[in-house]
């Protein structure tokens, strides 16, 4: 009976696996056709005539299609928010979490509140915050509204609130301060949590086509995601090169969860110290 369960288990578990990477592999088999054989009823798996014609396209973009400059920047505003938000959020958490002040629930309160508000009503008030900056159709306008994470504050949090006293009360007895505190046991503790708060945040601002719309103007000023969809013409679709920008597009999202793929399964599982 349970080789049975376990078999039944695992035909499961490739099942699932299958539906998940099934897409990846088209994309990639998709970039390597022609334009007639990706538009072809039915469609065929694998192309007849592999060819790299789509990538060659896409990496001799024009002054209007600078792909490699929009990679550059989705890679600048990623890397840049995502060290913001862990800055931010974790000073925020471990306040929220390890020392005592009053109204302390009350703005853990207030800020969890505003998960429950939709992104898109901060679209107008983020444009004219950054308008006022003058940061406008630049980098800084993609990495610093975001920076202020109200999941990431919540997540690390909640983690935080796990890990046990007793290690802070023992630094105390050695003389460590607050910061030290913080820098030296807290987030050593926390790498798994750390870790996939990078990549949520990572993921976020990667993925985000609205807001680059909002407040980038230029053609090389763009991000991966609204960059390549001006690929897309106004009667033809090349679906090759799309396919081809798509998993170029991939490849950063696809490195950071295989690094950090340990420690994002350990902070998701666990929520304080190993016994």
């Amino acid at each position: 009976m349970t080789r049975v369960r376990g078999i039944a288990w695992y035909t499961v578990l490739i099942g699932i696996s299958v539906v998940f990477i099934a897409p990846l592999v088209w994309m990639l088999l998709t970039s390597l056709k022609t334009t007639s054989e990706a538009t072809a009823i039915p469609p065929a798996w694998l192309p007849a005539e592999p060819t790299t014609r789509a990538y060659g396209a896409l990496f001799a973009g024009d002054t209007q299609t600078p792909v490699l400059r929009w990679f550059l920047n989705s890679m600048v505003a990623a890397t840049g928010q995502a060290i913001l938000v862990l800055v931010v959020a974790s000073m925020a958490a471990y306040a929220l979490a390890r020392m005592s002040f009053r109204g302390k629930n009350v703005i853990f309160a207030v800020i969890v509140g505003t998960l429950f508000v939709p992104g898109f009503v901060m679209l107008i008030p983020n444009f004219l915050m950054v308008d006022r900056l003058g940061w406008l159709d630049s980098v800084w306008a993609l990495i610093i509204p975001g920076a202020a994470s109200a999941f990431g504050v919540f997540f690390l949090r909640q983690f935080f609130s796990a890990l046990p006293r007793e290690l802070e009360e023992a630094a105390l007895i050695e003389g460590a301060n607050a910061w030290q505190i913080f820098t030296k046991v807290i987030l050593p503790l926390s790498r798994p949590a750390l870790a996939t708060l990078t990549v949520i945040a990572f993921l976020t601002n990667w993925n985000d086509f609205i807001w680059p719309v909002y407040v980038l103007f230029s053609p090389e000023k763009l991000t991966l995601p609204p960059g390549l969809a001006t690929l897309q013409g106004a009667y033809t679709t090349d679906y090759p090169v799309i396919m081809a920008g798509a998993a170029l597009a991939s490849i950063p999202v696809l490195i950071l969860f295989v690094v950090c793929q340990r420690y994002i399964i350990e902070g998701v599982s666990r929520s304080g110290l190993k016994g």
